[in-house]
C-alpha cells in the first residue's frame, strides 16, 4: 500500500532549513543507509533519518516533542538570546508536571526556582506558539501520560522529551527517547538531533503472568536479571505471550523503566490492543476517515520480522515472575516479596558488595532483615510509571471497604487531569478517599523531589514510582519500588505485604 499521501501527518515534508540537498530523494537513501533486517528498531531509524552523518550516527528529524518545565527554560532561552526560532511549534506540546503543586494553584507554587520555570514555560510557549496544557485545565499532567492519552504519541513516528522516561512512548512502536537540555534546544530550533545506532536486544516474555504479579513486577525482575546497566548501549524490543496479553497501560510501565536497565530506548511492535488504544484518542479521531483508516492500516507494518536478527536475545520464563520490592538504591537491588528478606551479602556477587553496603547503609536496613520489618511511613501510588486509570482501579480493588494503616500517610496521585475525571466519575477516589487516601490534582508530585510532595528525611516509602536512588523522594528519603497492588496492599496492613487480608 501506499502511505505517501500520509507525509502531512508522519513525514512533515516542511524540513528544516538548510537541509533541501540533504534529504533529496530521502526514501531512497533511507532504503540505501540502513540495513533493517526485519528488525523494528532499525526500520523506525530508517524511517525518520535524513542523513547518515558518519561512523554509525544517523541524523533524525524529530516528528514529536514532549516538553515540561524543567529542561525547556534554558533551551528556550539559548534560541532567544541567539537570535533563533522554533522551527516547529506544531510538533511540539507542553505541560507543565515536575516542579506544580498537587494541592492549590499555580500561585501556591511555594519554591522560586520552582514557579519562575512553570512561568518561563508559560511565557515560552504562548511567544512561540506551542500548545500547552496549563495547571488547571482537564488535559494538564504528566507528559509521558498526557502524550498517549491525547494521541500526540503516534506509532511509526520520532518523539524526544528532556526527559529520562520518554522511552514510555516505544510501547506504541515510536522511536522515543530522553535528551538533555542542549538536545531541547536543539530539537527545536532545528526539528533534528543525531542518533548513535543501538544494538539491539530482543527481551522475550514467554508464557503467562501469575495472577499476582503486575507488569511494575516484570521490568523490575527483568532489571534484576540484566543488571541497571545490562542495557548499555542497546535498543530493548519486548515481545511474548505476556507482553501480547498486557494492556497499554502495563506495556507503557514496561517501557517507561527500560531507561533504569541502561537501555536507550525500549520498544513493542503494534498489534490490536495498540490500535484500539490509538483510535479512540482526541487527536487520531479528529483526522478525516480516510486518513484514519490508511493511518491504522501503516501501524500494523511496525513490528519485527519473525525471522529478525537481533544482536541479543533474552528469554524470560513469564511464569517465574512474583511481586517484586527494591530494598536498596538502584533499581536492581530487589527481592521477590515472598523471599520474605533483604538478601545477605554472601548470596550477592562479589563485584555488587561495596554497592550493596552502601545501599544498606543509606535505606537504615541489615542483610538478611525481614522485608515484613521495614518501618514503612509513606505510600505514594502515581508518577508516569503508574499514574494512570488502569493503576487506581488495581489499588480501588485492594482498599475497597478497608482503611489505611494508622501510621501510614497514603498519597494518591493522577497522571493527568483526564485520568482525575475518570477516576472522579466512577466512584475509584471516593473509595480511596474513603479508606484514608490523600486524592491529589496531577503531576509528578512525590515521585522526585521537584516540588512539595517529599517523603521526611529518613522515612521509607513504598512507591509506584521508577527510581530509588539516594534523596530521589527528598533529602534522606528511602525507596521503594514496588507495584500499585503491593502498594495498596501496604497502605492498608501498614509493613510491605502481599497478603490479601
Amino acid at each position: 500500500m501506499d502511505f505517501s499521501h500520509l507525509r502531512a501527518l508522519f513525514d512533515k515534508e516542511n524540513r528544516p532549513v538548510g537541509l533541501g540537498s540533504i534529504i533529496a530523494n530521502t526514501n531512497q537513501r533511507r532504503r540505501n543507509m540502513i540495513n533493517t533486517e526485519g528488525l523494528l528498531y532499525r526500520e523506525l531509524v530508517r524511517r525518520n533519518t535524513v542523513k547518515m552523518l558518519g561512523s554509525g550516527v544517523a541524523l533524525i528529524y524529530i516528528k514529536r516533542h514532549l516538553i515540561h518545565d524543567v529542561t525547556s527554560p534554558i533551551g528556550f532561552d539559548e534560541i532567544h538570546e541567539s537570535g533563533g526560532f522554533v522551527r516547529r511549534p506544531e510538533l511540539c506540546l507542553a505541560v507543565p508536571d515536575h516542579n506544580i503543586p498537587t494541592v492549590g494553584t499555580p500561585d501556591s507554587i511555594a519554591d522560586v526556582y520552582s514557579r519562575i520555570q512553570v512561568e518561563a514555560l508559560t511565557a515560552n510557549t504562548k511567544r512561540w506558539g506551542i500548545e500547552m496544557y496549563p495547571m488547571g485545565n482537564r488535559r494538564q499532567g504528566i507528559v509521558h501520560i498526557v502524550g498517549p492519552e491525547t494521541g500526540f504519541t503516534l506509532p511509526g513516528t520520532s518523539l524526544i522529551c528532556g526527559d529520562s522516561h520518554t522511552g514510555t512512548h516505544g510501547a506504541f512502536a515510536t522511536l522515543a527517547f530522553g535528551v538533555g537540555t542542549s538536545e531541547v534546544r536543539h530539537g527545536m530550533e532545528t526539528t533534528t538531533l543525531p542518533h548513535p545506532l543501538l544494538k539491539t536486544r530482543h527481551i522475550v516474555l514467554k508464557g503467562k503472568m501469575r495472577a499476582d504479579a503486575a507488569a511494575k513486577d516484570a521490568i523490575i525482575h527483568i532489571i534484576r536479571q540484566l543488571g541497571a546497566g545490562g542495557g548499555k548501549g542497546y535498543a530493548y524490543e519486548y515481545s511474548g505471550e505476556a507482553i501480547s496479553a498486557m494492556s497499554m497501560s502495563e506495556r507503557m510501565t514496561i517501557c517507561n523503566m527500560t531507561i533504569e536497565g541502561g537501555a536507550r530506548i525500549g520498544l513493542m511492535g503494534v498489534d490490536q490492543t495498540t490500535l484500539n488504544w490509538v483510535s479512540r484518542t482526541p487527536k487520531f479521531t479528529a483526522l478525516s476517515k480516510s486518513v484514519q483508516q490508511d493511518a491504522l492500516a501503516f501501524f500494523q507494518t511496525l513490528r519485527s520480522a519473525p525471522d529478525a536478527r537481533f544482536d541479543d536475545v533474552v528469554v524470560i520464563d513469564a511464569s517465574l515472575v512474583e511481586p517484586m520490592v527494591t530494598w536498596g538504591t538502584s533499581p536492581d537491588q530487589s527481592v521477590p516479596i515472598s523471599d520474605g528478606r533483604i538478601p545477605f551479602l554472601v548470596e550477592l556477587p562479589l563485584k555488587s558488595h561495596p554497592d550493596a553496603i552502601k545501599s544498606l547503609e543509606y535505606m537504615g536496613l541489615e542483610e538478611g532483615m525481614p522485608i515484613s520489618n521495614i518501618p514503612i511511613s509513606h505510600v505514594f501510588i502515581g508518577s508516569c510509571t503508574n499514574g494512570r486509570r488502569e493503576d487506581f482501579h488495581k489499588v480501588r480493588d485492594v482498599v475497597q471497604g478497608k482503611k489505611v494503616a494508622s501510621h501510614i500517610t497514603a498519597w494518591a496521585v493522577p497522571g493527568s487531569g483526564i485520568v482525575a475525571e475518570q477516576l472522579e466519575a466512577d466512584g475509584t477516589f471516593g473509595v480511596l478517599r474513603a479508606a484514608g487516601f490523600h486524592v491529589r490534582n496531577p503531576g509528578c508530585s512525590a515521585c522526585l523531589a521537584m516540588n512539595d510532595d517529599k517523603i521526611p528525611a529518613g522515612r521509607h516509602c513504598v512507591s509506584t514510582s521508577n527510581r530509588n536512588f539516594e534523596n530521589r523522594q527528598g533529602p534522606g528519603a528511602r525507596t521503594h519500588l514496588v507495584s500499585p497492588v503491593v502498594a495498596a496492599k501496604t497502605a492498608i496492613h501498614g509493613f510491605i505485604t502481599t497478603q490479601n487480608n
